[in-house]
């Protein structure tokens, strides 16, 4: 049986005198409520309450277990409504580890417009390009841009897809003629993301299916906005999320180049440790990432 209805029921009868009495005041019928409490002696082993025709009184046992079963059922509810409390006004701290591109681009007007709406919350927000193992360095959420699937070990929120683009400027292409094929990369000036040791070649997707073409890079870096500017100023193509090159797509700095040819699908995505799933911190700033930046993105709005 169900321990704490019992002694609700039990309080219950002995507050308002009667079974039919405490039957109107919680809703039910006073074979039901009768019912409830003999199932919680028989549960006890003791009678609790005397009952005859005219009342209903507690034995000496019931008495001293209905002071104790007011204290547990007024703790209960305090717990309760704490528990409802911070789900509706969240406190303490959250932890986030994003991306730094994107957490300087995005996220940190996402963040600032959270702690408005949760002024009791209080952010560290760090952003590195690092892998970060969230349960190891006790992060609350962790943002991710990447190819394969976090580990199955965290919770794991799709956000958004973050697609990637080769393009340049319209100067650049003027000068240095737009490429019709991938093959011919490798006469013009590439700028990739990432170490000299890979940064010889791409991945593209496009009609002849997935394959991998040389390229001549002439700049490497780990920060894509240093990319993006590069190409801005007409130092070449780069391959770049559109979450960093889409207001320069937009406005025009910069253009799409071999558009029916695609590098791999990458994706943003929320991951936590199981631990955290029922947090109203992280469920209320997983939502507003999802709010805000699901579906097709506001950066992805140019082709």
């Amino acid at each position: 049986m169900d321990r704490f209805e019992g002694m609700r029921a039990f309080t219950r009868v002995v507050d308002e005198g009667g079974f039919a009495a405490a039957a109107r005041r919680m809703g039910l019928s006073r074979s039901a409520v009768n019912r409830v409490v003999i199932a919680l002696e028989d549960d006890l082993g003791t009678q609790l309450l005397l009952r005859s025709t005219r009342k209903v009184t507690p034995t000496e046992t019931g008495l001293a277990f209905y002071d104790r079963a007011v204290a547990i059922l007024s703790e209960l509810d305090e717990a309760v409504s704490s528990v409802t409390e911070l789900q509706e006004h969240p406190k303490g701290n959250l932890r986030i580890n994003a991306p730094m591109s994107f957490g300087t681009m995005h996220l940190s007007a996402l963040v600032a417009d959270f702690m408005r709406a949760y002024p009791d919350v209080h952010v560290e927000l760090v952003l590195n390009d690092r892998f970060v193992d969230p349960i190891e360095e006790g992060f609350d959420v962790t943002l991710r841009i990447a190819e394969d699937a976090p580990s199955t070990s965290l919770i794991v929120r799709n956000i958004a897809p973050a697609r990637r683009v080769l393009c340049a400027s319209p100067k650049y292409l003027e000068e240095a003629g737009e490429p019709k094929e991938p093959r011919e990369l490798r006469q013009h000036r590439c700028l990739h993301y990432g170490y000299l040791d890979s940064g010889s070649q791409w991945r593209l997707t496009g009609p002849g299916g997935d394959r991998t073409w040389p390229i001549n890079c002439v700049m490497w870096s780990n920060n894509g906005e240093t990319l993006r500017d590069a190409a801005v100023r007409h130092l070449g193509i780069a391959l770049s999320p559109t979450f960093i090159v889409g207001q320069a797509l937009q406005d025009g700095q910069l253009i799409t180049v071999l558009p029916e040819y695609s590098p791999p699908d990458i994706g943003l995505s929320a991951v936590y440790p199981r631990h955290r799933h029922l947090s109203a911190k992280v469920t209320l700033f997983v939502d507003l990432l999802i709010e805000r930046f699901g579906g097709r993105p506001y950066w992805d709005l140019v082709q």
